[in-house]
C-alpha cells in the first residue's frame, strides 16, 4: 500500500509542486490550504506524514501542530519562510520533527521524508523493549512508560530516546546525533539536538533542571546515565 502524506500550505503553486513530485516518487498526497482543513484530514485520513507550513489562514501551523500531538505522533515537517531561531525553536518544542526553511530545495524535502518514513518503518517492526532504571521503550509499540505512568513523545523525541538508549552511557556529540537519528540528509540546526533533549527531559525526568537519566557531558555532548 502506497503511503500517505498531508501537504499543508495556503500557497497553492507550492503545494501542488510538492504534491507532483511527491506523487512522482509514488505517494498518495493529500492538499489542504488552511488550518482547520489540515485538521480534519489529519484526523480523518491517517497519512503518514504532514508537511506543515507555519503561515496559514483560519488556524496557523503552530496550532495546527499542538492539536495534532494532543492526539498523534504522526511525523511532522514545518515549512517555514522565517530565518528566525525562535520561529524554529518553538516549531520543535512543541512536536514538530524537522523544518525545511523557504525558499527550499525539492530535493531536499524529499529526501527528509523518505529518510522520516524509512525510521519510522524501521520502529514499526522492532519489538526488542530497552529499559532504564524506570524507564521503558518499546518501539513495536512505540510507547514509553516510566514505572506505571505512560509518557508521550513526538516521533523525534522517542528516536533519540531510542537510540540513546540502545547506547547507555556512551557520550555523543551533537554532530554525531544529527547523523545518527536525523540522518545523513539532514543539513538543519545543530540546535534542534538541544531544543529535543529539554523537551525529553521535561518529559522524563523528576527534576528537568537535575536530570537522573539524560546528562550532558560538558565541552562533548549528551549521553543516557544508566540507574
Amino acid at each position: 500500500m502506497k503511503e500517505k502524506i498531508l501537504v499543508v500550505d495556503d500557497e497553492k503553486p507550492i503545494a501542488e509542486i510538492i504534491k507532483y513530485n511527491l506523487e512522482e516518487e509514488g505517494f498518495v498526497v493529500l492538499v489542504a490550504y488552511d488550518g482547520a482543513e489540515a485538521l480534519r484530514l489529519a484526523f480523518e485520513e491517517e497519512p503518514s506524514l504532514i508537511i506543515l507550513d507555519i503561515m496559514l489562514p483560519r488556524i496557523d501551523g503552530f496550532s495546527v501542530c499542538q492539536q495534532i500531538r494532543q492526539k498523534k505522533d504522526v511525523p511532522i515537517i514545518m515549512l517555514t519562510a522565517r530565518e528566525s531561531e525562535p520561529d524554529k525553536v518553538k516549531g520543535l518544542e512543541i512536536g514538530a520533527d524537522d523544518y525545511v526553511t523557504k525558499p527550499f530545495s525539492v530535493r531536499e524535502l524529499i529526501a527528509r521524508v523518505k529518510a522520516t518514513l524509512r525510521r519510522a518503518r524501521i520502529q514499526e517492526t522492532s519489538s526488542k523493549q530497552l529499559i532504564c532504571g524506570e524507564l521503558l521503550l518499546d518501539p513495536g509499540k512505540m510507547c514509553l512508560k516510566k514505572g506505571a505512568d505512560n509518557i508521550e513523545l513526538t516521533y523525534r523525541e522517542f528516536t533519540l530516546l531510542e537510540f540513546l538508549l540502545q547506547n547507555v552511557g556512551y557520550v555523543f556529540t551533537r554532530e554525531k546525533l544529527l547523523e545518527k537519528v536525523w540522518g545523513f540528509d539532514y543539513s538543519g540546526d545543530i540546535r534542534t539536538v538541544d531544543v529535543t533533549i529539554r523537551r525529553l527531559r521535561e518529559k522524563i525526568e523528576d527534576d528537568a533542571g537535575n536530570p537522573l537519566y539524560l546528562r550532558t557531558k560538558r565541552g562533548v555532548g549528551y549521553y543516557l546515565r544508566g540507574t
